[in-house]
């Protein structure tokens, strides 16, 4: 049961519950300084959020788009395993929940964990489930755990690691995706849209690989991934709508913002990954539109739809980044 939508207008009511009456001035400068932190090219042993104000900050400048980050990924992974569905989910590293928020949005009741060191994150994401989220994510359990290399997960069926490995150390890192894989039958690591957060994507897409794990989005492909190292990376982009304190906080004047992520799906079950994946936004052009696509021959290519392909050129226009082509009725 998909139940996204009145998931994303929970968590919108619930955060605004929280934040009325914050005042924006002080708000504005916990962002900055957790932006300065998150920012930062040192991972740290320790959690970024220490206090109440903190995590507070937090949920306002990074939980609406780290769950439409997640929701997109997500979403990917329900597009290559349509009948499959997870009764029990890890959120490792998971602090106020925007994560399981997410999965609650694409699956209707899985028992969810959410892990994390930084104990006034998970207080206050305890707090918003409370407020209005979905019955299975009200009943979620919130444990704090040192995330990093030693630690041990109970098997689950899914484990979301979103915006997470920045923070940890390489060993920290590595095992913390070992640990994933060990545990799951299916992992999703979510990753910041840059080159240096894709660079984390592809080390733990590696490692889920070297694991015996398959990938289901957003690569067509298990293979080693086409694009040259340095010369580009894989992102795709998830509109956030802001509210009014979101707004003031992060200085911007548009009702939305577009969050640019990197991710990676792994199963232990069979999956039907697309054929090719549309890697850019596309270029709308007078009777043709330009898609750059990854493909499941292994190869990075270029494809012009024009008026003369008729149907096919209609859903081109209504073709996004990131979505699959072509488009499942036409597959």
């Amino acid at each position: 049961m998909n139940v996204t939508l009145p998931t994303a207008e929970a968590l919108r009511t619930a955060l605004a519950g929280l934040l009325d009456g914050l005042p924006p001035k002080q708000a504005a400068q916990a962002v900055d300084r957790l932006i300065a932190s998150y920012r930062g090219t040192t991972p740290t042993d320790a959690p970024v959020l220490r206090d109440r104000a903190d995590v507070v900050a937090y949920a306002a400048y990074r939980m609406p788009a780290t769950f439409e980050a997640v929701r997109a990924a997500l979403d990917a992974f329900r597009e290559a395993a349509p009948e499959w569905e997870p009764a029990t989910h890890t959120d490792v590293g998971g602090g106020t929940g925007a994560a399981s928020w997410a999965v609650a949005g694409a699956w209707d009741g899985p028992r969810t964990t959410v892990l994390d060191w930084a104990e006034p994150a998970l207080a206050l994401g305890r707090e918003l489930a409370e407020a209005g989220g979905p019955p299975g994510l009200r009943a979620a359990r919130w444990q704090p755990a040192r995330i990093g290399a030693g630690l041990d997960l109970d098997p689950t069926d899914l484990v979301t690691v979103s915006y997470v490995l920045k923070e940890l150390t390489p060993a920290a890192r590595t095992g913390l995706v070992d640990a994933a894989a060990a545990a799951a039958q299916a992992v999703v690591v979510v990753e910041p849209g840059t080159p240096d957060g894709y660079a984390r994507v592809i080390e733990a897409r590696d490692r889920l690989i070297a694991a015996g794990l398959t990938v289901a989005a957003p690569c067509p492909h298990s293979a080693a991934c086409p694009i040259e190292p340095g010369t580009d990376w894989c992102h795709f982009s998830a509109r956030v709508s802001r509210s009014s304190l979101h707004r003031q906080v992060k200085g911007g004047t548009l009702s939305h913002e577009d969050e640019k992520f990197s991710y990676v799906v792994a199963t232990r079950f069979p999956v039907r990954p697309v054929a090719a994946r549309v890697t850019r936004r596309p270029q709308i052009r007078k009777g043709q539109v330009l898609l750059e696509l990854c493909t499941r021959d292994e190869a990075l290519r270029r494809e012009t739809v024009t008026k003369r392909h008729g149907a096919l050129y209609r859903a081109a226009r209504d073709t996004d980044w990131g979505d699959a082509w072509p488009p499942p009725e036409e597959d």
